[in-house]
């Protein structure tokens, strides 16, 4: 009878087949598709580029941690681009395209996203949580849209974005809330808003902010200002990097114009160099604005240890006032006011490498004030070294304890019944011979013998030597009416007792 196969079972299927038609028979979906035709699969790397694609592909390989869909004709991403979750994926790039739209919730299905390339595309506004579900997302570029507005609650959710590219967008407000907003970045230390349509920033907030984070704002028709050439004067004295690496696309350049009337007798010949200012604490100050003239000052800023305060935002309540001149006031000053305090204002002036506008302010004598600076800078470097301390000496204490109960010698008695020392360095405590024999102890009858070093007798073999010469020994006797004697051997005082 004829078999049925007539050739091997692998000769016309290959396990992969194999596997995939038993995973379609149980009903469960397969866990890897196919790469598609107009892509290009390289072990974790999808590149669908330059496609020609003007709609998504139905399926993707899940395995993928790059996808690459640039240069394409894409005008929307919905919500289901793709039908499961691509939990792998790091990078995904849509640049290139013409997108105008992403809906509601279309990352959802990309949590662990830390790249999106969303550059050079047709976008005109962020709308609410449009970024909803990328919660580690780090980097996120949208460079080369059409965005003219922000709206409220856009970048919820994206905790741990460090770097956002808003360049060559439309906006003509500075997106403040990126930084106060609740569910925003909390680590941002990039931004960049080159070429946009700014007017004008807030300039006392970006004083705060770009302590911690560079902000590009270089190719934006700022309207240069007093406060705005104060600004880039301190950026210009810091040697901020995002003003020194684009110096010639920003305004106030030639310092003509409205700024030669903000600097106008209003520079003293005050030489600038830091100074230092000391005060008892709950005491008031006064520092003065280094480099300015006593005339009125409209746009004078002071940078301090904990916030930035300018004479038109004062509160009557602070602790902190800056005065029409531009003269900061503390009052009641605490310990932690003190610290490097900075006076930014428009003095039109070139700074030399060793000018400082830094007063330094002491609350406190300068070595309690110096020492508690120390104490709270390395506070961990002291209680290491306390805890070393203490673990040291409880090992002394330890290794004395061994030494004194767990020696490793044993003294044999003498032939008369009484007890030898092994070595100078201890001493004897005896009760009185004739209060050991009666079976009293009082404490008038104990008696000292210092001994000096002498070899020791111990349970070790060779020949024995004497442990001390008692003629030598000096001791101090209690002789039996309660009188002591110095100086006297031990065996004289024996004779005495």
């Amino acid at each position: 009878m004829r078999p049925i196969y007539s050739q091997p079972f692998g000769s016309r299927w290959n396990p992969a087949t194999a596997a995939l038609l038993l995973s379609l028979c149980l009903g469960v979906p397969p866990s890897v598709a196919t790469c598609p035709p107009c892509c290009l699969c390289a072990s974790d790397i999808i590149s669908c580029s330059r496609s020609n694609l003007s709609t998504l592909p139905s399926a993707l390989p899940g395995y993928a941690t790059r996808l690459d869909l640039s240069h394409n004709a894409l005008t929307v991403l919905p919500m289901d681009w793709i039908p499961r979750p691509f939990d792998r994926l790091a990078t995904l790039i849509l640049s290139r395209n013409s997108i105008s739209r992403i809906e509601q919730d279309a990352f959802t299905v990309t949590p662990h996203l830390l790249h999106l390339d969303l550059s050079s595309n047709r976008l005109t506004a962020l709308n609410t949580s449009i970024f909803a579900g990328l919660e580690e997302l780090k980097e996120l570029l949208l460079f080369g849209n059409q965005i003219v507005q922000i709206n409220p609650g856009a970048f919820s959710d994206v905790y741990s974005l460090q770097r956002l590219y808003l360049s060559g967008n439309r906006l003509t407000a500075f997106p403040l809330g990126l930084y106060w907003e609740p569910g925003g970045p909390r680590n941002l230390t990039f931004l960049d808003l080159s070429y946009n349509r700014l007017s004008e920033v807030p300039v006392q907030r970006l004083l705060s902010l770009t302590r911690h984070g560079g902000i590009y704002l270089q190719g934006n028709p700022l309207v240069c200002d007093c406060a705005l050439f104060a600004l880039l004067e301190y950026w210009m004295w810091k040697q901020y990097r995002p003003l020194v690496d684009f110096r010639g696309e920003y305004p106030c350049r030639d310092g003509s114009g409205p700024v030669s009337e903000c600097s106008q007798e209003a520079v003293s010949d005050m030489p600038l160099k830091a100074q230092t200012y000391q005060v008892e604490p709950g005491k008031s100050l006064r520092v003065p604005c280094t480099g300015l003239a006593s005339h009125r000052q409209e746009a004078v800023f002071w940078v301090t240890p904990g916030a930035v305060v300018n004479s038109s935002t004062n509160d009557p309540s602070a602790n902190l006032i800056v005065s029409p001149n531009g003269t900061l006031e503390i009052r009641g000053a605490l310990m932690e006011d003190s610290g490097m305090y900075v006076c930014v204002a428009a003095r039109g002036r070139h700074y030399d490498p060793s000018e400082s506008l830094e007063a330094n302010v002491v609350v406190g004598n300068l070595s309690t004030s110096s020492a508690s600076g120390s104490a709270r800078g390395s506070g961990a470097e002291h209680f290491n070294t306390a805890f070393t301390t203490l673990a040291s000496c409880v090992v002394s204490i330890i290794l004395v304890l061994l030494y004194l109960y767990l020696t490793p010698c044993r003294c044999r008695g003498n032939r008369g019944g009484g007890s030898r020392g092994c070595g100078g360095r201890a001493f004897i405590l005896c009760s009185d011979p004739r209060e050991v024999e009666s079976g009293q102890r009082r404490s008038n009858g104990k008696r000292v013998a210092f001994l000096e070093p002498q070899a020791e007798d111990c349970d070790i073999g060779g020949p024995k030597t004497p442990a001390m010469n008692l003629g030598h020994v000096t001791t101090e006797g209690i002789l039996k009416n309660g009188s002591r004697t110095v100086g006297q051997t031990l065996t004289d005082t024996a004779q005495i007792a």
